[in-house]
């Protein structure tokens, strides 16, 4: 059951990490004609959703009081 706890707080604090860090993405939009490349390359910071973050939150909850009540 203890395996239950760990990855139950795993959950919880990637959960509350994903409120405040926000997600690296990047796009490379161009054309390509043999050697010769032309394009342009997007950075973007994205955050999860809101409601993602909750249910990550509360699941890693929910995991860990169900390994505490096992024991």
């Amino acid at each position: 059951m203890k395996i239950l706890f760990v990855v139950g707080l795993v959950v919880l604090i990637l959960g509350i990490l994903s409120f405040f860090v926000p997600i690296p993405h990047s796009e490379k939009h161009g054309i390509k004609a043999g050697d010769v490349s032309i394009g342009v390359r997007t950075e973007h910071n994205e955050r999860v959703s809101p409601v993602a973050s909750v249910v990550m939150v509360v699941v890693g909850a929910g995991m860990m009081i169900a390994a505490r009540g096992r024991t």
